[in-house]
């Protein structure tokens, strides 16, 4: 009963933010920056003053699709914050260009969390089949379970070394837009907001990760005392 109390307060939870998030964004994408430059535009010259000239940028079809591909390198930009002027696309903009800074010095959480990205893939793509099959299966096979409860482990691990990595890109990414004056005394605490807000899903994603994961442990704890 206290899982599901839990469950559902996170759910609620999630749905909260993620409409603050929509709503929030909105409204700061009807705030023009003074400069008029767009996310393309941001991008390009965080990605210059930081000294980065071998990563493109690119729209990507969607919205708040935007993500910075190590693979390939390339930081891509929805149509809304590429094309657009406004504060939350300069935010979101250099928010990604942050991830590029990140792996052009190495830094440590983004490179464990590069790490997991296989494991991880694997794991996702089999793990709901194999705690089903293991719950069924408990009472004959519980090592099933346990073998299934390790996989969302990884998964519920790499939510939280997500974090790290998407707090210090808003972190580069505010210092930068306030010290290159992109943004003004009077627009960058409405980019800091967006950034936080946009932070705060990841948190609620990390947390409910671990709570399903409490949730599986406490069936096959429950097994072992049966």
């Amino acid at each position: 009963m206290m899982y599901w109390i839990l469950f559902i307060g996170i759910t609620i939870l999630s749905w909260v933010v993620s409409s603050r998030l929509k709503s929030k964004f909105e409204a700061y994408s009807k705030i023009r920056l003074d400069s008029g430059m767009t996310g393309r535009d941001v991008a390009m010259k965080m990605l210059h003053d930081n000294g980065i000239y071998n990563v493109k940028v690119t729209c990507t079809p969607g919205t708040l699709t935007d993500h910075f591909n190590p693979t390939d390198k390339t930081v891509n930009l929805s149509q809304d914050v590429y094309y657009g002027n406004s504060v939350a696309a300069a935010a979101v903009a250099a928010h990604e260009c942050g991830h590029a800074v990140q792996h052009a010095v190495a830094y440590a959480p983004l490179k464990m969390r590069s790490a997991l990205v296989p494991v991880v893939s694997f794991a996702s793509n089999i793990v709901s089949w194999v705690l089903l099959i293991g719950m069924l299966l408990l009472n004959v096979f519980p090592g099933l379970l346990l073998f299934g409860i390790a996989l969302f482990a990884m998964t519920t691990l790499f939510s939280f070394i997500t974090l790290p990595v998407e707090v210090n890109a808003s972190q580069r990414a505010l210092v930068w837009l306030k010290s290159s004056g992109i943004t003004n005394s009077y627009n960058h605490g409405k980019a800091e907001d967006a950034l936080r807000s946009a932070a705060y899903t990841y948190v609620v994603a990390a947390l409910g990760s671990l709570a399903t994961l409490l949730y599986y442990v406490m069936i096959f704890m429950g097994s072992d005392r049966d």
